[in-house]
């Protein structure tokens, strides 16, 4: 084993040193006493790079040696997954097209957007929805860049809300590969192209994917509200329609990043604003490729709770939430394996893998991506017992890690 039991005494000296429990660590790691436990006696070998940062963070070290010693962390640690078309997506945001991808391209607002909304319509509706994606996003990136310099007036600024939902998807497709500074790059050329439209709905849907890449990159929390609140101030919530559904996507923005910090009064008074979005547009309401409605901000409340340590809470919340009336396999795929973080956390082994199984099914793509899954499993196939081995070993096999 890794650690020889190494690693599991010195987390257990520091822990001791910070005055903390068991169960208190467990809490703030977001797992359980039982799972620290299995840590400091040798039962879990080392957790992943995510993890051991996390644990920094709570015991208050400067560095990450003082957890893992001096012995090297190998890549299979803490390696992203990687798809096979990335090089050539990465290629199209790089580069700098002045030429339309085909001789026979249609460059006009009304192609473009056909073709726009062809990509969204995979994206939430292939079960292997980078693949899909992929094989439009190269062409598309260049056509709509090449698109926006040879038109002008209303018919470029509305090319330049296309573009600016080229890159979010572009985003999405990028999203926990490596290298994180293309994710940022999109969410950034997303922002600036809503912004060169002129469209407020455009740049609100970019606030909502950039509050994503910096709430996942760990930024201040504070950047992220002020600019959702920015954009509130553009829409018109009393006209409903997109308008409202758009608000009620940044306040459920705003919650999102407060639970992140663990500000439960704010994170709750925010969701608060989006379900009363989410009722004044009716249950039937769906934001065509937003995806926001009913189900997505009942969903969202499993991920707060999670993130706020209310792991029971969480689980309740899931019961509530008919994932069925999401029209997207990679949300239902995310919100699924939320559920799976919540019965983790509470070291529920059999009810996690049963979770994250059914997170595969619905979408291997999402799956295969998660970070959670990819941390989770691991410790799932080394410590969950003998009755979830078999089936963690499957996962972990789908996931591609070695364990």
């Amino acid at each position: 084993m890794v650690q020889d039991n190494e690693f599991g005494a010195r987390l257990m000296r520091l822990r001791q040193q910070a005055g903390m429990t068991r169960p208190v660590l467990g809490e703030l790691a977001g797992r359980s006493g039982s799972w620290v436990k299995s840590l400091e006696t040798g039962r879990l070998k080392l957790p992943r790079l995510p993890m051991l940062i996390r644990l920094a963070e709570i015991l208050d070290l400067n560095d990450l040696t003082q957890l893992t010693g001096e012995q090297p962390l190998a890549r299979s640690v803490y390696a992203k997954a990687t798809h096979p078309a990335l090089p050539k997506v990465t290629e199209a945001l790089a580069s700098y097209p002045v030429t339309p991808s085909t001789e026979n391209a249609d460059l006009s607002p009304e192609a473009l957007a056909a073709r726009v909304q062809q990509a969204w319509v995979l994206w939430h509706g292939a079960a292997h929805q980078r693949s899909a994606v992929a094989t439009l996003l190269p062409n598309l990136l260049c056509d709509t860049r090449v698109a926006v310099r040879q038109l002008d007036g209303k018919d470029r600024r509305r090319v330049q809300a296309l573009l600016a939902q080229v890159y979010h998807l572009t985003q999405l497709y990028l999203s926990f590969q490596p290298p994180a500074a293309l994710v940022l790059m999109s969410g950034d050329r997303a922002m600036t192209a809503a912004q060169d439209a002129d469209d407020p709905h455009a740049m609100a849907a970019a606030a909502w994917y950039v509050n994503h890449v910096y709430r996942d990159a760990g930024e201040e929390h504070e950047a992220r509200v002020v600019l959702a609140n920015q954009m509130c101030a553009l829409l018109s919530p009393d006209k409903a329609g997109p308008d409202l559904a758009l608000w009620g996507l940044l306040h459920l923005a705003m919650a999102l990043s407060y639970a992140k910090i663990g500000r439960e009064g704010d994170a709750l008074r925010r969701w608060d604003e989006a379900d009363r979005a989410a009722r004044a547009l009716g249950d039937d309401y769906v934001h065509p490729w937003l995806i926001f409605g009913r189900a997505m901000v009942d969903a969202y409340m499993i991920t707060i709770q999670a993130d706020l340590i209310h792991s029971g809470y969480a689980i309740q919340q899931a019961a509530r939430v008919d994932l069925g009336k999401m029209p997207s396999a990679t949300r239902r795929s995310f919100h699924t394996a939320e559920t799976a973080r919540a019965h983790h956390m509470r070291d529920e082994p059999l009810a996690t893998v049963t979770l994250l199984s059914k997170a595969n099914r619905e979408s291997p793509d999402t799956f295969g991506f998660s970070l959670f899954a990819r941390s989770a499993v691991p410790d799932l196939v080394e410590g969950g017992g003998a009755t979830v081995r078999a089936d963690a070993e499957r996962l972990a096999s789908v996931l591609g890690l070695e364990v």
